[in-house]
């Protein structure tokens, strides 16, 4: 029997999903203007973000919600792990450090995990989907923006154990509809994938300061002027 979930993530997160493709980080982002430190700094919060919620999700495998939606082949942390020592070295370790945002997001992993474990399936959805999806697209501007080769500095959106990307996503949902939730369970998994893309555009935002340090507080904002918009919903769509 199905609990619909997938069609309740997918609708319930509409607007959020709308909300967080006109931050501006983003929309400079998708015309092409990437600049290299800003990105860096993107995947290294990333690495933080990935490694929290990865850690919390093995520890609750037991769990029948999160037990039944763990695909290892979604594993980010590894791949982030190459990106950061591409872009800072191999002692990257010693000089990083998260965002306040990033931080904040982090210790909401944390309190899920320790009382509300079901509810890290809102932040996984929100993550790995979007990935699978407009990640791609930001991939191939990454590579173009920045002149890398192959996959350096971007292992973060290779899914090497993910050749096809539309038949994954059609069997994570699935799954999602045939977990053994009830329908508050679902509610509350959507507000939380709400809360995960609000707590994404906070790490977004937090980035605009530097990217403007970086390219100019005039650029930004011709970039991000709203009678300027950078929509790629239907590129991006979560499915």
């Amino acid at each position: 029997m199905s609990n619909n979930l997938a069609s309740k993530l997918r609708s319930g997160t509409q607007q959020a999903h709308t909300a967080a493709e006109n931050v501006g980080f983003t929309k400079c982002f998708l015309k092409g203007v990437v600049d290299r430190g800003i990105f860096a700094e993107f995947l290294c919060n990333l690495y933080y973000l990935y490694s929290a919620l990865e850690a919390a999700i093995k520890n609750h495998l037991d769990h029948p919600a999160i037990g039944a939606l763990y695909f290892p082949e979604l594993n980010r942390k590894a791949s982030l792990e190459k990106d950061m020592e591409f872009y800072y070295g191999k002692d990257w370790q010693k000089h990083l450090a998260p965002l306040k945002a990033t931080q904040t997001y982090i210790a909401r992993i944390h309190q899920l995990s320790a009382n509300a474990p079901e509810l890290l399936l809102g932040h996984t959805y929100t993550r790995y989907m979007g990935d699978l999806s407009g990640g791609q697209m930001f991939q191939k501007i990454a590579q173009s923006a920045l002149q890398l080769e192959g996959s350096e500095g971007t292992s973060f959106y290779n899914f090497e154990q993910i050749p096809d990307k539309k038949a994954f996503k059609d069997k994570y949902r699935q799954t999602l509809d045939s977990l053994p939730i009830d329908d508050v369970t679902a509610l509350r998994i959507v507000v939380e994938a709400n809360y995960a893309f609000d707590l994404n555009m906070q790490m977004a935002k937090e980035l605009d300061t530097h990217l403007i340090q970086a390219i100019g507080q005039e650029m930004f904002n011709n970039l991000t002027h709203p009678n300027n918009p950078g929509s790629t919903e239907m590129a991006t769509s979560q499915g």
